[in-house]
This record gives C-alpha cells, structure tokens and sequence, in this order.
C-alpha cells in the first residue's frame, strides 16, 4: 500500500522558523504574524503528515524526532523552491529562455542573416526560427506552436484581430514588376499595369498576400492578369523571369536584380502595390523579456533593412 502526503509550503516554512527560533513567539515575530496563527499552522500541518511533530517542554514547545526529521527535509524542499523562484526571476528580468519564431521565407531570407547576430547578443536567449510558407488566414492557428509569427499581408487587406492578438508592424515593403533583360517595357522608369495586360504572368499560389495584390490589382484597374505558373518561391520565379518565361510581381527588397544584368525591376506606375511584414504574438506575450528581446531585434532589422534599400 502506497500513501502520499501533500505538503503545504507555507506551513513547512513555518515548522523550519520553529526549529531555528526555538519559540513559538520568535517563530510569530521572524514570520510578522500573531502566535497563534504560527500555533494554528503547526497543528495543520501535524495533521497533515499525519505523526506529532512537537510536543510540551516547560512552558513552550519542543520538535519530536519525527519533527527533526522533516524539518531536515524541509531545508531541501525549501532550498529548492528558493532556487526555482530566484530562476523564474531571471526570466522575469532579463531576456534568457527558448522563443519559438514562424517567418515566412522571403521575410527569412531578408531579415534572418541579421536577426541571428542580433539575437546572439543576448546570452541565455534561445531563439529557435523555422520558415514557414503562410497565407494571412492561417497566422492565429500557428500561435498554438509559436511565441512570435512573422507574416505578410496586402496593404489594402483586413488587418489582424487586435482584440486576440497583437501586430507589429515591422516594414512596408514595395512590390515591383520584374522584367527579363532586353524587354521593352525596360526602357520607362514605370510601368503602367495596361501595358502588361498581354504578358505572362508567374504568380503565387491563390491566398497568399502577392497574389492578393495581384487580385487587388485587377478590381481596380479592370485588367485582368494571365498568370501562367504559380510558384511560391521567389528564386525559382527570379529564374523563369530571367529566363523569358513571364513576368512577376516580386518584393522589393529581396529582388535579385544583380544591377539589372540578371533582372529588371520597374515599380508600377500610379499604383501602390506593396505588402506589410508584421511580427504577431498573443496579448501580452511581449511580457516576457526574452519574447520583447526578439521584438526589438525584428524591429531594429527591419529598420536596417529599410534604410539600406531606400533610394
């Protein structure tokens, strides 16, 4: 037969004064409470363990060998606890502990280099990033297996639920025309969406904030894009693009143009075509130290990366 006895700490914490005070009143004094609350305690939690754990002496009381006995195991018990606490502090007050972090994969490709340097500054800070390809609507499911997503979303979408989330924004990023080497349209500053009315396009898959933009696009402009293949990753249609087999509306800042010998890149001409990078994390997520450290670090590279490619 196997029996278990549940503890309360506060009452081993008073047994532990007991012992080292010697008194029920020094016990009440160390503890800034009344005798008789000390008394009340160490009645509970003889109660508890089921064995006497003083007895009289004189005009006071004394521990019984089972009282020594628990009391020793009570400076372990204790001990630890203390320790456990003073750890929880340190998370408390400085960024240290593991951050689980979503980013999409151009947004990895932009900001991760940097983030990584950043993140290294902090010791104690353990930021695991897996790269995942995300539409909008999936963003609040991730949540469950991530401390900080960061995604992507058409300017004229719907912003995130605020009221379940909280959004940062982190940079608003332009998206441009990317044209292969030698086609017409290479010679203008901008172009107008019209004049790519008869081109091939190479979008994304359907739901994801590019092809959003490209939707967007067509409502307001009555030209309807013919999309060929739909390719999520970018280098791949960087490739096909340079290559002649289409156009793409591509990010501009993660654009491999390699001074346009590889790559055209031309903005659209009076439209505003551009995507924002948010991090999202749960309401009061940013609470923790080690999660707002990786919040500043986005920001500041997200910064970085802004001035870099402004013109």
């Amino acid at each position: 037969m196997c029996f278990t006895v549940a503890v309360d700490i506060g009452r081993l914490r008073t047994l532990r004064e007991f012992a080292d005070r010697g008194s029920v009143t020094a016990a009440a004094k160390a503890l800034h409470c009344t005798t008789s609350a000390v008394s009340q305690q160490l009645r509970a939690l003889q109660a508890e363990v089921g064995l006497p754990l003083t007895e009289p002496a004189g005009r006071g009381l004394r521990l019984t060998d089972a009282g020594r006995a628990l009391v020793a195991r009570a400076d372990d018990v204790l001990a630890a606890i203390d320790r456990a606490e003073a750890e929880l502090d340190s998370y408390r007050s400085a960024p240290r502990g593991r951050v689980r972090l979503a980013v999409f994969p151009s947004a990895a490709l932009m900001l991760l280099p940097g983030l990584l340097h950043r993140f290294a500054a902090h010791e104690g800070l353990d930021v695991e990033v897996r790269d995942v390809d995300m539409t909008p609507p999936e963003v609040p499911g991730l949540m469950a297996d991530f401390d900080v997503v960061v995604t992507h979303r058409d300017e004229h979408a719907p912003p995130f639920d605020s009221g379940r989330l909280e959004v940062v924004h982190l940079l608003r990023e332009p998206l441009d025309v990317a044209l292969p080497p030698g086609h017409p349209l290479g010679e203008r500053e901008r172009v107008e969406l019209a004049d790519l009315a008869a081109e091939r396009w190479i979008g994304v898959d359907v739901g994801f904030p590019v092809d959003d933009v490209l939707i967007s696009l067509a409502v307001r402009t009555g030209v309807r894009p013919q999309v060929v293949h739909r390719i999520n990753d970018f280098r791949i249609t960087e490739s096909l693009v340079a290559a002649g087999h289409g156009i793409a509306l591509l990010p501009r800042y993660t654009m491999d143009t390699v001074g346009e010998r590889r790559l055209l890149r031309r903005p659209l001409a009076g439209i505003r075509a551009a995507r924002h990078i948010e991090a999202v994390l749960r309401l009061g997520a940013a609470a923790r130290p080690a999660v707002a450290a990786v919040l500043g670090a986005l920001r500041a590279e997200a910064a970085e990366v802004g001035r870099e490619t402004m013109p």
